[in-house]
């Protein structure tokens, strides 16, 4: 449990940036097939929903240095997870505090 929303946002910053510069997974179906494996999603469903969203093409490489980007990603893989986006203002301070 956080004591506040934008670390958990945070958390999962952490996670995506581990993903991204540590294992090379540096596209959006790539991260996908990590973070929600096939025996648990219908993987290529959630990657056409992240992409859709984010307006990122699930196979353009990621940089997440570019905080446009992985804020549109973070949202597109929260309207997946939990059925909505978070507020924008909380989402930019989780990654401001990576």
């Amino acid at each position: 449990q956080f004591v506040a929303m934008e670390y958990g946002v945070r958390a999962a910053f952490v996670l995506l940036r581990r993903y991204i510069r540590h294992y090379k997974r540096t596209t959006i179906r790539a991260i996908i097939k990590a973070w929600a494996p096939a025996n648990e999603n219908n993987v290529e469903a959630y990657v056409a929903t992240v992409a859709k969203h984010s307006g990122i093409d699930p196979d353009d490489t990621l940089d997440f240095g570019n905080e446009e980007q992985m804020v549109a990603l973070f949202q597109g893989m929260c309207l997946v997870e939990n059925g909505r986006t978070l507020d924008e203002k909380i989402v930019r301070k989780g990654y401001a505090l990576t």
